[in-house]
């Protein structure tokens, strides 16, 4: 298992107003944009733009994002460091993730990306081998 890229979560109340700055500050376009329920994200560079309603920003407790190259081995090694799950594994357009509550009170949410996903933001190196 490695991590493969993190995010700084940024809470917006319009993401197509906040991404224009974000773009020039990065020099990049988002990796990524999706949207679900109420939730509308970008990833661009190393931030994960949000927004969301500011009355259900509570549902998603985590203070940063982290793509892994493999979720179940992050989840067994968090839960044996003495975390517990606090939103269990979901599928999305993405990958996967969960979210989990550390020992010491840090909420991480852990992605497992879809491989094109991970081939095309951070390179063939973190696929995994071919069956």
């Amino acid at each position: 298992m490695s991590v493969l890229r993190t995010y700084a979560r940024l809470w917006v109340d319009d993401l197509d107003q906040a991404l224009p700055v974000l773009r020039q500050l990065v020099g990049a376009e988002p990796d990524i944009y999706f949207a679900f329920d109420n939730v509308k994200a970008a990833a661009v560079g190393h931030f994960l733009v949000i927004d969301v309603p500011a009355e259900e920003r509570a549902k998603y407790p985590a203070s940063a994002t982290v793509v892994v190259s493999d979720l179940d081995e992050t989840s067994r090694l968090v839960v044996a460091g003495g975390a517990w799950i606090t939103v269990p594994e979901t599928t999305t357009e993405t990958g996967r993730f969960l979210y989990a509550r550390h020992a010491d009170g840090a909420e991480i949410e852990y992605v497992e990306w879809m491989p094109d996903l991970v081939q095309r933001i951070v390179g063939d190196r973190h696929l995994p081998p071919a069956v």
